[in-house]
């Protein structure tokens, strides 16, 4: 995925933006970086990887090597950023937050058009930076390049661009799939990813950019470049799995939302007689744990932690390029605590059950030390499409997806013109698919989030809301 800060302030900007990037680390695990503007000095800028130690340990030296009145971090799951650019427009960094799907095919179209060249990474790559860059520039202001790459781009693009001058640009996605929030604190301003990010350094809240609105900031205030489109098709998965519990996002907070989706939860297991005899309800893993917290109180079953993440020196269990290496650190962490499991009925709620993997393992690990029952809830519905609007999933192939899975082997191919069905418990084909689940995972019982129920403990618009994971629907 990836998160992006940036500040314009009439001192040094510097702290902020590190802690203020820092606080984005959650979004990211392969390099982080910075760029700063100082009139004597100039555009700087600098990148490190972060796969194996965090940003704020990589950029503790940073206030000794970089200064300025401005500045911009990110935090990147993909390609090296800020770079900088000169370009007719001027000298500028620039970072971006989202994903290119059709790079090559407009890499192509520019070569074809205006000629030039890119600076290829490993393998022919283009840094998706650069390209964003050289879309920009074939126009006669930012604000109508940044407009004419976002209409070309099949994905997602936020973009933040720190000019030569110390003005900074930034700009929500087209369809608004991913938050940019402005944060204002005396005379500094500043734009972030999290809302807690800016909040944490004393800046207040100043506004949230619509979909595919182009602000700069400069030490005046905020100027508007484009205004918002009237389409948006904001991420659910921002609430209901990635979304950090303490951010909000169009006036959402993460972990209230989280709170109504469990209790949804339980009252339709109430409505349908089912696991109504529990000792406790959990929460598997961290972001599942809201989730459940909401689900045991209209439950009114007990909150326990049957057991404990050992998290001091484990890395989060995804981050790992191979998933054998995730099972592994995911199984490593696991330490319990045998009187809340030993002979107990036990009911789990997952922030969503992808492939299924590191769930079974769980599973097994529960049963292993005792468990007499082990109820599994989804807080999302089933996962029936990969994402191709954004890159927080490792996942390669629709049939890596454990609900595909399920489908093909209950029906083959002709089962993926019925996926409504299987989504929905109510029908027989959605009875089979979670009863095949269950006999694979050794559950006791399971069943996902409605998507009504999802958009409901959301509570915006429907029509306001990307859930193509889900439905397939654009």
């Amino acid at each position: 995925m990836g998160g992006f800060f940036g500040a314009v302030c009439k001192q040094d900007a510097i702290s902020d933006v590190f802690f203020g990037t820092d606080y984005h680390s959650h979004l990211g695990t392969h390099r982080g970086g910075m760029a700063a503007y100082d009139e004597t000095v100039g555009l700087q800028r600098d990148i490190h990887n972060i796969q194996n130690s965090p940003f704020r340990t990589k950029f503790e030296h940073i206030f000794e090597e970089m200064k300025g009145k401005s500045a911009i971090g990110c935090i990147s799951d993909s390609d090296p950023q800020p770079i900088l650019i000169r370009s007719k427009l001027g000298t500028y960094a620039i970072c971006t937050v989202g994903v290119i799907n059709n790079a090559n095919e407009l890499i192509e179209r520019y070569f074809r058009d205006n000629g030039g060249h890119f600076d290829a990474m490993t393998g022919g790559r283009v840094n998706s930076n650069e390209l964003v860059a050289a879309m920009i520039s074939q126009k006669e202001s930012f604000a109508e390049g940044i407009r004419f790459a976002q209409e070309a781009i099949e994905g997602t693009a936020n973009i933040l661009i720190l000019r030569d001058g110390g003005t900074i640009i930034a700009a929500r996605d087209r369809l608004g799939r991913i938050p940019v929030l402005i944060g204002r604190r005396d005379g500094d301003y500043c734009v972030s990813f999290e809302s807690f990010a800016y909040q944490k350094l004393g800046y207040s809240y100043e506004k949230e950019l619509g979909p595919g609105e182009i602000v700069e900031i400069s030490s005046e205030g905020v100027k508007q470049l484009a205004e918002p489109g009237k389409k948006m098709r904001m991420c659910s998965f921002l609430w209901s799995y990635y979304g950090y519990p303490t951010s909000t996002y169009e006036g959402v907070n993460v972990e209230t939302m989280r709170y109504r989706n469990g209790e949804i939860m339980a009252e339709h297991d109430k409505e349908c007689g089912v696991a109504q005899d529990l000792d406790s309800v959990s929460g598997v893993p961290d972001s599942g744990t809201p989730h459940a917290i909401g689900y045991a109180n209209a439950s009114q079953f007990p909150f326990a932690r049957p057991y404990i993440k050992y998290t001091p020196t484990w890395a989060r269990s995804f981050t790992p390029q191979k998933q054998s290496e995730r099972n592994k650190v995911a199984k490593m962490k696991q330490i319990p605590i045998h009187d809340l499991i030993e002979g107990k009925k036990l009911l789990f709620v997952d922030d969503s059950i992808v492939r299924g993997t590191q769930l079974k393992e769980t599973v097994d690990f529960l049963y292993s030390n005792g468990a007499k029952e082990v109820h599994m809830r989804s807080a999302c519905p089933p996962i029936m499409y990969g994402c191709k609007y954004l890159n927080f999933s490792r996942a390669t192939s629709d049939m890596e997806l454990i609900a595909r899975r399920t489908i093909m082997e209950l029906e083959g191919e002709e089962g993926f013109n019925h996926i409504e069905e299987y989504s929905d418990s109510s029908t027989e084909r959605g009875k089979n698919l979670r009863k095949t689940i269950c006999e694979k995972f050794q559950f006791a019982s399971l069943e996902f989030q409605s998507l009504e129920g999802i958009v409901k403990a959301i509570g915006l618009d429907p029509c306001k809301l990307c859930t193509y994971c889900w439905n397939g629907k654009e």
